[in-house]
């Protein structure tokens, strides 16, 4: 979230930005908004300080035994008056907050300008894309050949979007789990948790997913949001908090399910795993000094590749264009694997530096030793990896002729001996 002052300062960088993100400019707007409030706030000061100076009058007027009736009447007005511009004051206020609260961030002057995917900018590719003897499917119907896919029994059990894994197929996602986090935990030095996946209010704003996003979210019947993903809890952990900058970089994992209602998704990845109502992931999210967010946006980027480096997949990284960040984003870069099946890339990672847009939602600061002054936080999360899709990537990766599946070198430790996965 943007802050009210940087814009009436920075007006024309602040509509550029979100000029960039293919929205037209509003500091305009934003700026008469907080004239409202401020001219109602001085209205309100005004009356407590014109009633200040009455009430003293009345003091007065009383030592000296005058009649005081008009001035109590002048004070019991003011009071009704102040309560109006002050009614006002907090109306207003609100009304700004509800729009500042709607706004995405604006881009880093790096980023490229584009309208969508098809404007992303690729960096860097790793691997070689393998050939096949024969033609290569889906992996939808390799796990089905396999009686280790069931969306059958799913779309029973709950509905569309659901999978119900069994076998070596379940086995091979709780691997690459375990696989995931040992590698962020151990090498690459991020503090495992175990958050809770049901969440209030304030924290789903904190992170940029309410108010605008709430139609993609499951809500309880006790006011519960299930989280799309563990970077709600992991970021939220340092909201309203005032950190020791020496502490800092702090770098959190987790492997959570995660839960998204897709409702712009109709008719896109209607069969298999890609887009599911409920899938696991493992998240890394780091909070940083502001002079250091970029550097970490680079290393968490690498953190994310390394896992498939390990597993043998071929990927490509690219940046995401203006009109392809997510909300809170100030830079992207994804990661994309690459599918025999669809013979395409498809996102396994995003890796984004939200700057401090989710600092100041949360209020979450830092201080540097003997300073008195305190600054936001730079956030940064980033999938390492979604689960599902990297099942997927390997399955269509390491097919066989025969259906089989070839496990990667790298989970033979995890998968109790199971180099193949067959029928």
């Amino acid at each position: 979230m943007f802050d009210i002052k940087w814009i009436c300062e920075n007006p024309k960088k602040f509509d550029e930005g979100l000029t960039k993100r293919n929205l037209p400019p509003q500091s305009a707007m934003l700026i008469a908004m907080d004239e409202v409030r401020r001219s109602a706030q001085t209205r309100a000061q005004k009356i407590q300080t014109e009633r200040n100076a009455i009430s003293k009058q009345i003091g007065i007027a009383k030592a000296k035994d005058e009649d005081t009736s008009g001035l109590i009447q002048k004070v019991s007005e003011s009071k009704k008056e102040q309560a109006e511009a002050e009614a006002e004051q907090t109306q207003s206020a609100n009304d700004l907050l509800d729009v500042l609260s709607t706004i995405p961030n604006t881009p880093q002057d790096d980023v490229p300008v584009g309208f969508d995917e098809s404007d992303n900018i690729e960096v860097r590719t790793w691997g070689n894309v393998p050939k096949f003897s024969f033609e290569p499917k889906e992996h939808f119907d390799l796990g089905e050949t396999l009686g280790m896919m069931d969306f059958e029994t799913a779309t029973k059990i709950s509905g569309a979007r659901f999978v119900l894994l069994t076998g070596a197929l379940a086995r091979l996602e709780r691997a690459l789990g375990n696989f995931m986090l040992n590698l962020q935990t151990e090498i690459h030095g991020y503090t495992e948790v175990n958050p809770p996946a049901l969440v209030n209010d304030t924290t789903m704003y904190g992170t940029g997913q309410l108010p605008k996003f709430e139609n993609d979210l499951f809500k309880t019947t006790d006011g519960y949001w299930m989280i799309p993903t563990a970077e709600v809890p992991l970021t939220n952990i340092v909201a309203g908090e005032v950190i020791d900058a020496d502490t800092l970089p702090r770098r959190y994992t987790a492997m959570t399910w995660c839960f998204r209602s897709e409702a712009g998704s109709a008719g896109r990845d209607t069969r298999g795993m890609i887009r599911q109502h409920q899938f696991s992931k493992v998240e890394m999210v780091s909070v940083t000094k502001a002079e250091e967010s970029q550097s970490e946006l680079e290393r968490m980027t690498g953190c994310a590749e390394e896992i498939l480096k390990r597993l043998g997949l071929p990927f490509r990284t690219v940046v995401l264009a203006t009109g392809d960040m997510g909300f809170g984003a100030q830079k992207t870069y994804d990661i994309e694997v690459w599918l025999p099946g669809q013979n395409a890339y498809r996102e396994i990672s995003s890796c984004s530096n939200c700057g401090e847009f989710q600092a100041r939602r949360m209020k979450a600061r830092y201080r540097e030793k003997d300073e008195k002054l305190t600054k936001f936080v730079h956030t940064l999360n980033g999938s390492g990896l979604a689960i599902g899709r990297t099942l997927i990537a390997i399955i269509e990766n390491n097919q066989q002729a025969d259906g089989s599946i070839r496990i990667p070198k790298e989970l033979w430790p995890y998968m109790g001996g199971i180099e193949v996965i067959k029928a």
